[in-house]
């Protein structure tokens, strides 16, 4: 079901190109059309049922690949259909299918590709753009995607930048500090290069590095286009 986006008070921070925001309201995510803006995040916090429901999901599939193109009308059936209706919670079902119908209604689309994930090793390691418009990330169990503010990041050490070394060691980023994390149960925009005047300022981000035995359920929704 399509709800309203309420009003909510939110953080800014600041720096001198742009700047990332986040709130505990779902409104927050409107901020995404605005300029200032690379990064905006609807902190929220998960329900025991929907962490529960997610760990029971790893363990019954830990092996996890999902990667469809859905409607806020087709998602239910989609997951049920990929998932098997014993391992899905209604709770978890709905929870991705309104996380659709926002994202949908956000950017007037009726589609988008949806890819849930189970994971027991970083898919992107490095820190790197996307080459996208918009991204939607959601960790519902394990640890959340890393990212960088501008203020303490030098793009020129992104990609062949690095002169082969770590990100760590490339100077990419000013200090071990400035590595920032979400929390499991955010839900991040992500704004790329090909958003509409952001070329060279998509946010710097990377997967996180997953601890022996753990494992994370990542839910990603992209515009087609």
């Amino acid at each position: 079901m399509r709800q309203g986006l309420a009003n909510s008070e939110t953080m800014i921070a600041k720096h001198p190109d742009r700047t990332s925001i986040k709130g505990d309201q779902l409104d927050v995510l409107t901020e995404f059309y605005s300029p200032l803006f690379n990064l905006v995040i609807w902190q929220r916090r998960l329900s025991d049922l929907l962490l529960n429901t997610s760990e029971r999901i790893l363990q019954a599939q830990p092996n996890l690949r999902l990667a469809v193109v859905v409607s806020p009308e087709k998602t239910l059936e989609v997951l049920t259909e990929a998932l098997g209706s014993s391992q899905v919670n209604p709770v978890f079902s709905q929870d991705i299918s309104q996380l659709v119908d926002i994202f949908c209604c956000l950017f007037d689309q009726k589609k988008v590709g949806l890819r849930l994930t189970a994971l027991d090793n970083a898919m992107c390691p490095r820190f790197h753009v996307d080459q996208v418009q918009c991204r939607l990330v959601t960790t519902y169990h394990g640890v959340g995607t890393e990212w960088l503010k501008d203020s303490t990041a030098d793009r020129r050490r992104l990609g062949a930048g690095n002169r082969g070394m770590s990100d760590d060691a490339s100077g990419l980023f000013s200090s071990k500090q400035a590595v920032q994390t979400l929390r499991r149960g955010d839900v991040a925009l992500l704004k790329g290069e090909l958003w509409e005047k952001n070329e060279g300022g998509g946010i710097i981000h990377r997967s996180p590095k997953i601890a022996d035995f753990e494992s994370r359920l990542l839910l990603t929704l992209d515009l087609l286009d």
